[in-house]
């Protein structure tokens, strides 16, 4: 079967069964191709042509595409036992919660393994309640912590939550950043907050000096839990192993995905200190998982760990994300009626934009350049940058020479944007 052929069936098939509006929004968006293989940096759609993932898959590429020390020790497994029996003694699982203890902050050390970031979350919120013996929850505006109804109520944007309401009682949300509000929405009722050390979906913001470790004070005054949500941020992607180290800050549970898998596998999971464990301890099946924590996940994550710790990829994404932001800075300046802001850690980027349509001009104009990105879910008007922490300084400035065409054509068009 020839290429045309191939993308005219596959678009078919979005738009008879999977959804014609994501059909038509990738045709929108000069996106009318199939993706066929991937390397590194780079992915390569079914005509051979290249474009640098700029997105990563929202962070979950963050050692590349199709790593080989991880590819070969998925292979590995796959040859031996790709699923667990879910009876006899799981060697993967165990090891991977021995790395995940290790190499998390101060005594986090009991961990659930999962399939994604929402079903993390879902565990630590349900882990906070059985602990505390509490049912409120306080979140941050514009926060995303996945889309199931636990998940979906700590989440921080009318937008999905809305067309699902009534979802959990004892939500409330405050303004990300605001300690004040925080301090007046505490009581003894809450079980836990729940907070991204940095926002992801909300804009790729970094909360001020000071605030991770208020609301830390704040969660020991209340008898409180404090949830980071490190889905996004975690293994390497600001600078950090993980982004809590950067406010000095441990938490009483985290949630890990995303990167965890080294780009091959899905796997999540949510770690605890010992403490909050007890009743998980006294009834270890009051929480279960049929897939979490397969072998095959596992080998992935053990993989994935050894690279992010061998390569020194913190190490990599605070140096090439000093450089990226210095650069953008200089394309910001150029065009300040188009971008108002880069802001972020490490490779953990937004380009905030001084309208919400500048976005999608933006966006047409970089795929055309084969740079592939897009906006932050909770925030239009930001343009996110979490390309793989491998990525090497001559595709940053391939990508930043990209952005600077782009903006210059948004620049052109602003006054109808």
């Amino acid at each position: 079967m020839d290429s045309k052929t191939i993308v005219s069936e596959t678009i078919a098939n979005y738009e008879q069964f999977v959804n014609p509006a994501i059909a038509r929004l990738f045709r929108f968006m000069g996106l009318a191709t199939v993706e066929y293989r991937a390397e590194g940096y780079l992915i390569e759609d079914i005509d051979g042509h290249q474009y640098i993932d700029c997105l990563g898959g929202y962070g979950v590429f963050s050692l590349g595409h199709r790593h080989p020390k991880v590819v070969e020790s998925v292979k590995r497994q796959l040859d031996r036992m790709p699923l667990s029996g879910k009876v006899l003694f799981n060697q993967t699982m165990g090891e991977l919660a021995a790395v995940l203890s290790e190499i998390t902050p101060g005594n986090l050390q009991y961990s659930f393994l999962v399939n994604s970031g929402t079903e993390a979350v879902e565990g630590a919120l349900k882990l906070a309640r059985l602990h505390t013996g509490r049912e409120e929850f306080v979140s941050t505006v514009n926060a995303f912590h996945g889309k199931t109804f636990g998940a979906l109520s700590a989440t921080g944007r009318d937008l999905f939550c809305d067309p699902f309401r009534p979802l959990l009682d004892g939500f409330r949300h405050v303004p990300y950043g605001d300690i004040h509000a925080m301090e007046e929405t505490m009581n003894e009722r809450v079980a836990a907050v729940i907070v991204e050390p940095i926002q992801g979906e909300g804009g790729i913001v970094v909360p001020p000096e000071g605030y991770l470790a208020a609301v830390r004070s704040l969660c020991d005054q209340y008898g409180s839990l404090l949830i980071c949500d490190e889905v996004q941020t975690g293994l390497g992607r600001t600078g950090k192993m993980f982004a809590v180290e950067h406010f000095n800050v441990v938490p009483d549970i985290m949630t890990l995905a995303k990167a965890l898998g080294g780009g091959v596998m899905p796997v999540g999971a949510f770690i605890a200190r010992p403490a909050v464990w007890d009743k998980y301890i006294v009834s270890p099946f009051l929480h279960t998982s049929t897939f979490g924590g397969n072998p095959l996940a596992c080998a992935a994550a053990l993989a994935a760990v050894r690279v992010i710790q061998e390569e020194d990829l913190p190490g990599q994404a605070a140096a090439t994300g000093k450089y990226f932001v210095s650069c953008l800075e200089q394309v910001r300046k150029a065009y300040p009626d188009v971008i108002e802001e880069v802001r972020g850690r490490g490779l953990m980027i937004g380009i905030a934009l001084t309208k919400e349509g500048a976005g999608g001009v933006m966006m047409s104009e970089l795929i055309t350049r084969g740079v592939l990105v897009a906006y932050t879910l909770n925030n239009p008007k930001v343009i996110r940058l979490e390309p793989p922490l491998t990525i090497p300084v001559v595709a940053v400035d391939q990508i930043v020479h990209a952005i600077g065409e782009s903006a210059q054509i948004a620049h052109s068009m602003i006054d109808d944007l």
